[in-house]
């Protein structure tokens, strides 16, 4: 059996009066419809920062300045493994809008039990609220 990939995604991290900016994957996606941290896949020969910039961008029309690195989870799925790298970001430009996301909300931490995430999303979360 040969060992499964690893895939490097990177995954924002946005506060505003104390509520965080979560979006949610598309019907068409791989996961679909679930929640997660705004992000990506990062790109062969490209920086987690850079990619966090294109994906917020691509996804929600915004640009961002990534920040210090406040977790990282590791989550082997069927086929391949995630890597999950999520970065403290504050918003530089824009205001969020539905790009290629199905939804995006503000939510305070005490919310997100009631938001289905990703598995990788869910183990960052925890490990952020010490759960």
């Amino acid at each position: 059996m040969s060992p499964r990939p690893t895939i490097r995604v990177v995954a924002a991290v946005i506060e505003r009066d104390g509520r965080y900016l979560i979006t949610q994957r598309r019907a068409s996606a791989v996961l679909p419809l679930l929640w997660e941290f705004p992000g990506g896949r990062v790109e062969a020969g490209e920086t987690d920062a850079s990619a966090l910039k294109r994906e917020l961008l691509h996804r929600l029309g915004v640009s961002i300045e990534p920040g210090q690195l406040i977790s990282f989870v590791t989550h082997p799925y069927e086929k391949y493994a995630v890597d999950l790298f999520l970065y403290e970001c504050e918003l530089s430009s824009g205001e969020p809008a539905r790009v290629n996301v199905n939804d995006f909300r503000w939510v305070r931490s005490s919310e997100f039990e009631r938001f289905p995430f990703t598995p990788a999303d869910e183990l960052s979360m925890s490990k952020l609220l010490g759960v």
